[in-house]
């Protein structure tokens, strides 16, 4: 079931200078001083998880947060280091990182070019003022496309643009004009995702106070239909239900979790599934730091002193993953030959009533090679996955 595969790495940088209002990631503020100790337990970690695997393949590194741009130049170098060391990096690695516009200065994005990385996520959210500052953002449109120009002049040519539609108080106008911003820009990649409000995040706590709308459902499939007309005007391939990109420039790293292929994770609250193992690590950097400086012995393989808990995964968990995630991309969908490959049987055999239910509505596509959504099936994407898992 868990037969060797290309492996991808995933390094969480958990500090930010302030929490987003809407923000229920593992992220810390005013804990900038502990950056120097941290990179030293990440390198340790990176030791740790390479020890029974030296020389691992790996065709993908992803560094997401947080905000990985409050790490410098040098901090990176070391890490690198490390991870050379200890990894085969593909020649032609992906290689990314998560960064907010106001952090990125020119001289700061040529350093990072130099190191290797290739690929840039910046967080624009929104082009509204009004939304920026609901979400507590520190930047403004211009600081994006400020970022954007430093960005192509320091030799990246595969960015990424993260915006966030439906938020209290936002009107289908207001959404127009961040697609139009985002048209203008015209990064490689478009990362768009409706507004969740998690349970403890301060735009929650707002809008259960009564203090903002709550969101409207029914706006919110306006706005991402108006996106989704828009991009595909302007020759944005939809690939998965949040994401578009650029012919040949979609997120390799995040294909490999929607495709359910094996990832390490490190770093504090950290999650990986490589091994037939889910795991996560301790979320507190104060205690991951800990852990990593207290070690003698090495976990078996892909675990690290590091980690908090961890679970082997069988058959049914493997195969709830691989439907829930593969259904997410809307051209690729459920691979049957690859899917028959991995569970014994075809896909379409095994939910003969589900899927011919799903296709006489109108929402599943069934093909010889793969199974995917319609595109009126991906606004009602949850309730397909549901009934099939």
């Amino acid at each position: 079931m868990f037969a060797q595969k290309p492996l991808s790495i995933y390094i969480h940088i958990p500090f930010c200078s302030v929490r987003c209002a809407y923000c229920a990631f593992n992220t810390y503020t005013d804990l900038e001083h502990l950056i120097p100790a941290y990179v030293d337990a990440l390198c340790k970690e990176l030791e740790y998880v390479s020890r029974q695997n030296p020389h691992q393949s790996a065709h993908t590194l992803f560094f997401g947060g947080g905000t990985p741009s409050l790490v410098s130049p040098h901090h990176y170098r070391l890490i690198f280091q490390t991870l050379k060391r200890r990894f085969a990096l593909d020649a032609h690695a992906e290689i990314s990182l998560e960064a907010n516009p106001n952090d990125l200065c020119l001289d700061y994005l040529r350093a990072l070019r130099r190191l290797g990385f290739n690929r840039l996520s910046i967080g624009m959210q929104s082009a509204s003022t009004k939304v920026l500052q609901q979400f507590d953002r520190r930047h403004d449109l211009q600081m994006t496309v400020d970022a954007l120009a430093y960005a192509r002049q320091a030799g990246f040519d595969n960015v990424n643009l993260d915006v966030i539609f439906g938020s209290p108080g936002e009107s289908l106008d207001d959404w127009k004009a961040t697609v139009d911003a985002l048209r203008r820009l015209a990064p490689e990649h478009i990362s768009m995702y409706g507004l969740e409000l998690k349970g403890g995040t301060a735009l929650r706590l707002r809008v259960d106070a009564g203090e903002i709308p709550a969101p409207d459902e029914d706006l919110f499939a306006d706005m991402y239909e108006y996106a989704a007309e828009c991009l595909a005007l302007d020759g944005y391939v939809q690939y998965e239900i949040s994401n578009w990109c650029r012919p040949n420039r979609a997120c390799r790293h995040n294909l490999q979790y929607w495709r359910n292929l094996p990832y390490v994770g490190l770093g504090a609250g950290a999650h990986g599934f490589a091994g037939g193992c889910r795991y996560s690590t301790v979320a507190s950097p104060q205690r991951y730091i800990a852990a990593l400086n207290g070690a003698a012995a090495a976990p078996v393989f892909p675990l690290t002193p590091a980690v908090a808990r961890a679970n082997r995964v069988d058959a049914a968990d493997d195969l709830y993953e691989t439907i829930m995630m593969g259904l997410r991309l809307t051209r690729e969908g459920i691979n049957r030959p690859g899917f028959k490959r991995r569970f014994g049987q075809d896909f379409v055999e095994m939910f003969p009533a589900a899927i011919a239910k799903f296709q006489s509505a109108g929402l599943l596509k069934v093909k010889d090679d793969r199974v995917h959504l319609s595109d009126s099936g991906r606004l009602l994407s949850n309730a397909v996955i549901r009934e099939l898992v």
